[in-house]
Parts: structure tokens; C-alpha cells; sequence
């Protein structure tokens, strides 16, 4: 259960004269929902324009293999090259390994960049510099893409403009989160798995036993109890403006749209089983739903990447297969619906990892060299970018970095290059600092 705006004052009698309306688990969001609302407005009345484009972000968290997906060394020692063969993909001259076929098979519909340096091999710090673009401060707090998002374009409908599905990013150093933006560009966190038989999301659904016209009689209720309080009220032009917000988080939870988003099961049996009947599978075709409704960020989250045991027992049988189904058919069916050319899709990781093979059967973190994939809003599909060399430990060409991958997703949504925010002691900070990726744009 949430107060929709914890903490509201109490009157003299330690009444919260909001107390009684609690109306559902918003606690997803992270805060109080009035707060995303109030930027909404202030935004509008800054007169800020809206990017037609939006993302799609798969965080595989962990670090996901670059030498057993997407750049294999076939002519490598054994204990380099492991233990998979590779597989021609649908642009000539190019190689993946023989567990990702689809991806294979689908290449000319992403990019696929080989020559990023993540410049870093330590989870958590990992989560926070990929999915910003600025390496860990401990002074600031850069915000994550999607919140970078939330704070310059706003909302688009009364939807949460970044929403992110699933748990799997690590936010120890602050990865996935709104940073000096504040809690209120913080994403809507959906925790449920839309594969579940009787999947609901908590957070906009009211609790067992409250109907949603009992949730209108309380708004009637709330109406009535303001119009006495009011009067005694010293400033009523503050109550006036909360009061405005507190609708609007109402009509969040009751909009027609909000249920329709998440209302998966309305989808047809046969495109839910081609995106996968699994979490990952079932969570790519509600970022999708989640687009077409108003939402300009989802991050789609999965984990358990951290091979360093088993790495290919692992790959091949539990990691890779739901991403090799779902990742494409997500790229087709936002073409099929005309929703890609104004939709990013990326898939971004920790880091790459070790060119030799343990002795447990697995990789290690690896600082220097690993992949990302982008498509869609312009994307060339097909293009191969970058290089590693013979054992995949260092780029050899075309190398690119967190802030390049950053700035490129940045000016594919219409964020300026050279944006300031403020920290909460007023510090202006710039939170773009990298080239493009122009092969890309």
C-alpha cells in the first residue's frame, strides 16, 4: 500500500487528511506518483518539445560473453575459442557462434558494434557508466538514460515516460537510477513476470476488495474533505496545486490506457509464443505494448550473466536461448507495426570477458573489449562495426566507449549534447560527454 504522497501534514489533531486513500502499491514507482506529475507540468510549462523517438533497453546484467555470442575467434587455441563452432549470419563475411542462430539469421535487422572498451570490469560501477555514458563519481550522481529522458522530454501520456521491467540492475553506485534528477525520474519498477498465469502489476491495480468505483467514491471524498479543510487553511494556493496532482495520480491508476498497456493477455497466442513463452520473451513484448502506449523508455532487465562458472553450459542452455527468440521478433514486430523507424532498440552488458577459459569452465570480467547491438530509429541494419584482435582481448579498430554508446542513444532521442543538469547544491553538470557513433546515425 502507498499514500499517495507520504509524509503530507498533519492537522492539529495528528489527522492525515489524506490518510484514508490509500488506493494501491505504488511503491514500484519509488516515490510519491503526485511528484512525477508536478514535473510533468513543469515541464509543460517550460514549453519543452517531445522526441518522436523512443527505446527499448535489454540490460543483460552480468557481462555477457562477446567471444561465445557475437565475436567468436574460430581460429583461436581451444582454450580461447571454447567450445562452440560458428555459424554464417545473414550478412556475408560475418560470424556468430552456433547458439545464437536467430540473432544470426536476423543480422541485417540490427548493427552490431565489436569495437566497444568498456573501460571498466567491476559489477554495479558497470550498471551506472554503460547505462549513463559517465564513469562512477562518487561526488555526483549521473542519471541512467531513462531518466535523462523523464527529466527533458516529459510525459507523454499519463503513463510513466520510463518504466523498467524486472530487478536485475545492480544500483549499489547508483546504475538504473535518476541520480541528481531526483526520485521523481526514477523508473516505474514492474517486479511482476507478465509470463505468470495470472500476471497483474500491482502497482496500478488496487488492493484485493477495493473496486475501482470505490476508488472514484474516495476521490469524491477527498474532494469534499478539501473543500472544509480549505478554509482553515493558510495556503491554499500550495493545497491548490498538490490537490491537482493528486488527481492526476488518480486518473493515472484509472485511465483506460494504463490497463490496456499492461493488459498482455490480449495479445494474440501465436505472436506471444514467437516472442517466447518465457519471462524474457513475454517482458520484450510488453516493453512493446508499453511504447505504443505512451512510455518513451523501457528497460527491459534479465540476469544470471555472471559466467564464471559453466560459462557454456550456461550460455547454451538457460542465457541465450530466450534472448536469440525474443530480441528479433521484438525488431519484427515493431516493423510489422511501423513503430521502428521512431523506436531505438539497444542491448547493452556489464563488460566482455576473459579470453582464456578458466578452470571452473568459465570466463572471468573482462575490462577492455566486448559488444553492443543497436537497431531501429535510423540504425544501419546489418552494419558490423569495429574489430578485436586475434584472441578478442583489445580493439583493433573502430573503438568506441560507454560515453559514445551514451551519446548516440542520446541524440537518437532528441537529447541536446549539451545538456546541464543541477546537482542538489545547485552545481551546473553536464551529463553528455562523448562522440557519436556516426556509422550509426
Amino acid at each position: 500500500m502507498l499514500h499517495l504522497l507520504p509524509g503530507i501534514t498533519r492537522n492539529c489533531e495528528g489527522v492525515s487528511r489524506r490518510s484514508f486513500l490509500q488506493v494501491g502499491s505504488l511503491a514500484g514507482l519509488g516515490l510519491a506518483l503526485p511528484q512525477l506529475l508536478r514535473q510533468k507540468q513543469l515541464l509543460a510549462d517550460e514549453g519543452r518539445g517531445a522526441s518522436d523517438v523512443n527505446c527499448i533497453l535489454l540490460w543483460t546484467r552480468g557481462g555477457t560473453s562477446h567471444h561465445d555470442t557475437f565475436d567468436p575467434k574460430p581460429n583461436a587455441p581451444v582454450s580461447v575459442r571454447g567450445e562452440f563452432q560458428t555459424i554464417g549470419t545473414a550478412t556475408p563475411g560475418v560470424q556468430f557462434t552456433e547458439i545464437v542462430p536467430n540473432m544470426a539469421k536476423h543480422q541485417k535487422r540490427y548493427a552490431l558494434l565489436r569495437g566497444w572498451n568498456p573501460q571498466n570490469g567491476s559489477h554495479g560501477s558497470a550498471d551506472q557508466w554503460v547505462m549513463s555514458g559517465r564513469k562512477f563519481n562518487q561526488a555526483i550522481g549521473y542519471p541512467t538514460y531513462g531518466s535523462v529522458v523523464s527529466h527533458f522530454h516529459g510525459f507523454r501520456s499519463s503513463l510513466p515516460p520510463f518504466v523498467q521491467l524486472g530487478s536485475q540492475v545492480d544500483s549499489r553506485f547508483g546504475g538504473g537510477t535518476a541520480g541528481i534528477l531526483g526520485l521523481s525520474h526514477n523508473p516505474f519498477e514492474m517486479l511482476a513476470d507478465p509470463n505468470a498465469d495470472k500476471f497483474t502489476v500491482r502497482d496500478i491495480s488496487p488492493p484485493k476488495g477495493i473496486t475501482m468505483d470505490r476508488v472514484k467514491r474516495r476521490r469524491k471524498m477527498l474532494s469534499r474533505i478539501d473543500a472544509l479543510q480549505r478554509r482553515a487553511d493558510i495556503q491554499p494556493e500550495a493545497f491548490d496545486a498538490l490537490d491537482k496532482h493528486y488527481k492526476a495520480a488518480l486518473n493515472m491508476i484509472m485511465a483506460p490506457e494504463t490497463k490496456k498497456a499492461f493488459a498482455i493477455d490480449e495479445e494474440k497466442a501465436e505472436l506471444r509464443d514467437a516472442y517466447g513463452r518465457h519471462r524474457l520473451g513475454q517482458s520484450c513484448l510488453l516493453a512493446r505494448r508499453l511504447i505504443e502506449s505512451g512510455v518513451r523508455f523501457v528497460t527491459v532487465t534479465d540476469g544470471g550473466w555472471d559466467t564464471h562458472q559453466n560459462n557454456f553450459t550456461s550460455l547454451k542452455n538457460s542465457r541465450l536461448p530466450p534472448v536469440d527468440q525474443a530480441f528479433p521478433q521484438l525488431l519484427i514486430d515493431l516493423e510489422q507495426r511501423g513503430l521502428l523507424e521512431n523506436t531505438l532498440v539497444c542491448w547493452l552488458t556489464d563488460f566482455g570477458r576473459t579470453p582464456k577459459i578458466n578452470s571452473a569452465s568459465g570466463r572471468d570480467h573482462w575490462s577492455t573489449s566486448g559488444f553492443a547491438i543497436m537497431a531501429g530509429a535510423g540504425v544501419p541494419g546489418g552494419h558490423v562495426l569495429g574489430a578485436t584482435d586475434a584472441d578478442g582481448g583489445h580493439v583493433d579498430r573502430d573503438e568506441y566507449f560507454s560515453d559514445d554508446i551514451a551519446t548516440t542513444v542520446y541524440k537518437k532521442l532528441g537529447i541536446p549534447h549539451d545538456l546541464i543538469a543541477h546537482s542538489p547544491d545547485g552545481r551546473p553538470v553536464r551529463l553528455i560527454e562523448g562522440k557519436p557513433i556516426l556509422e550509426w546515425m
